[in-house]
């Protein structure tokens, strides 16, 4: 991790924060002064701002353990933000006091909800198992059941929490590299983004219809699909439907989702026996 200074300096010159030898900002200190009868006061509303700006530009996301292919775990990576608390105190030494006039911006580290620990416990017992089938030659629709797929594995749902399709995978575009497949449109087939996805999320659908979880949200296709039984299908869209359960149980649920060689699979796991 590089070190992040800001130098605070007196009267009306402007504060630089570097990095790196790079300037990446500029305070200004009376920019942050709010005046009273009974002094000098700093503007917190602006102060708050500031920290934002500060946070970005050094804030990595924590990064959850996960399994790999062959089942091992990855180990968990701390994430980095603003320790708003150290620099607020040494803000107001230099707002105050005019000292000191370089600082090492402060960090703190952000951990993961997802630890190698609790993955260990809840990788423990498969309390369900779905799988369909796609054929691989069709090469557009293939890959995007596999970035959906990869989209939602190893996504730990805890006990209570909601469980979106749509926000866990996020808009499919180009950019993304999903391409243009098949799609049911009222009824008819046509060409969209991301056609092909709904299978993922119709075998998602299947593996996760248990006692324990509350299905909240789920739309059947305007047309039988040949991938899942009729009325056994979930369809989704960025604009539209969305698939949505929540986890009633008291523990964690894990979802481990691989799309290969014209298999699509989801397992449910658990640390405990449903």
């Amino acid at each position: 991790m590089m070190t992040v200074f800001l130098s605070f300096l007196l009267a009306s010159a402007p504060l630089t924060v570097t990095e790196d030898d790079h300037a990446i900002d500029k305070l200004v200190k009376e920019d942050f002064e709010l005046l009273y009868v009974d002094g000098l006061l700093i503007d917190e509303t602006k102060l708050e701002l500031q920290m934002d700006i500060l946070d970005q530009k050094i804030y990595q996301e924590p990064i959850n353990a996960k399994l790999d292919g062959s089942g091992k775990i990855i180990q968990e990576k701390p994430g980095t933000t603003l320790d708003r608390m150290k620099f607020r105190k040494l803000f107001q030494d230099y707002f105050y006091e005019g000292k000191p006039n370089k600082i090492a911006l402060p960090e703190r580290k952000t951990y993961p909800r997802v630890d190698s620990e609790l993955l260990a416990e809840i990788r423990e017992h498969e309390i369900n198992r779905y799988v369909t089938h796609f054929k691989p030659r069709n090469k557009e629709r293939s890959r995007n059941i596999e970035l959906a797929a990869e989209s939602i594995n190893n996504h730990v749902v805890f006990p209570g929490e909601r469980f979106s399709f749509n926000d866990v995978v996020g808009e499919r575009t180009e950019e993304k590299g999903y391409k243009r497949a098949p799609v049911i449109v009222k009824g008819e087939l046509a060409e969209d983004i991301g056609g092909g996805i709904c299978q993922v999320s119709s075998t998602l659908y299947n593996a996760v219809d248990l006692k324990g979880i509350e299905i909240t949200e789920r739309y059947s296709h305007s047309r039988n699909v040949p991938y899942v039984p009729p009325g056994r299908d979930a369809t989704v869209s960025w604009y539209g439907p969305d698939f949505v359960f929540t986890n009633k149980y008291k523990h964690p649920i894990l979802i481990r989702a691989s799309a290969h060689n014209g298999n699509m699979q989801i397992q449910i796991l658990s640390s405990e026996s449903p």
